[in-house]
């Protein structure tokens, strides 16, 4: 099969480059998934579970990517709740190769059933974005209705899930981006919105929550302007400082099968809009990496047609 391997933690997105690997093995309640559509994270050349098993053993040449959407061929011993034929959307796991591949094994309980009506491009560009923005938003801040939730990279996967989550909850959103995402920002039903290279984050005034993808010194700023016992919630790196009485999470999303499925049912009833970017076919993987900042919304990887057979 055909899948995008990388090598050399050193090399970068010039390290990205697409091979023929083996057809994966399903092991116990795994199943294979035959890829349609393929979602990556730009940071995850960076990750160390990019290069290391979990037992700390070089595991390359390894394949990235962790948000897949596709069809069911194969099932491994023991696995139950999917099926032959079944469309399947969700998250590979960190430690074993990803889902930028025409085929790949993952565990039955980190994915949902995909329904007819959501094409696989746009249920590639959910697991991520919406679990994250979910696990930030509810799990970890307990965003309520009548608060005020600051959400940075508000145009991005994550951050535009955010801002729509929020707003279906009830709470005032402010986001934040470059000036070119602001249309976008406010159409998704932010109030406000702050470009983080001309605006002062202070006029901002008093949040409850700060949703943050960016890190070092626009975490650091916009810890400042939450109010006593609010929180700031992170996936960017751990935070150094915290709000007065309050709380600094870094998190890590988690996979969560339920989650998806009210998630896909929100997108079915238009309720959530997931941004799609660039759509690139599984050869121009790298140019994607490299680009990936230059338009709103994320940006997927087609491994295969509608049909089920090679993307372009």
């Amino acid at each position: 099969m055909r899948a995008i391997t990388v090598r050399d933690r050193n090399a970068g997105v010039s390290g990205l480059t697409l091979s023929d690997m083996p057809y994966p093995k399903a092991m116990e309640n795994d199943v294979i998934v035959r890829v349609h559509a393929a979602g990556f994270t730009p940071g995850e050349l960076d990750w160390p579970a990019t290069w290391s098993d979990r037992a700390g053993r070089d595991r390359t040449p390894s394949v990235p990517g962790h948000e897949l959407s596709g069809v069911v061929v194969e099932l491994g011993f023991g696995t139950t709740g999917l099926t032959v034929g079944q469309r399947v959307f969700g998250l590979t796991d960190w430690t074993r190769n990803g889902s930028l591949a025409e085929y790949t094994a993952v565990e039955a309980r980190n994915l949902a059933p995909l329904a007819a009506d959501i094409d696989f491009t746009v249920a590639a560009a959910l697991p991520i974005s919406g679990l994250t923005a979910w696990e930030g938003l509810f799990d970890h801040a307990h965003l309520t209705t009548g608060q005020t939730v600051l959400v940075h990279g508000a145009a991005g996967g994550v951050g535009s899930t955010a801002v729509q989550l929020a707003r279906e909850v009830g709470a005032r959103v402010i986001g934040t981006g470059r000036a070119d995402d602001r249309e976008v920002v406010l159409g998704l039903g932010a109030q406000d919105f702050l470009d983080l290279h001309a605006d002062d984050l202070r006029q901002v005034g008093e949040v409850d929550v700060v949703f943050d993808v960016i890190g070092g010194e626009i975490l650091a700023r916009s810890t400042e302007l939450v109010r006593p016992g609010g929180t700031v919630v992170t996936v960017a790196m751990p935070p150094t400082v915290r709000p007065k009485d309050g709380r600094a999470i870094f998190f890590v999303v988690e996979p969560d099968r339920a989650r998806l499925t009210e998630l896909a049912q929100r997108v079915r009833t238009g309720r959530l809009k997931p941004i799609v970017g660039d759509v690139r076919p599984l050869s121009e993987t790298a140019d994607a990496f490299a680009r990936h900042r230059r338009t709103a919304g994320k940006t997927i990887i087609q491994v295969a047609d509608k049909e089920g057979t090679r993307g372009s």
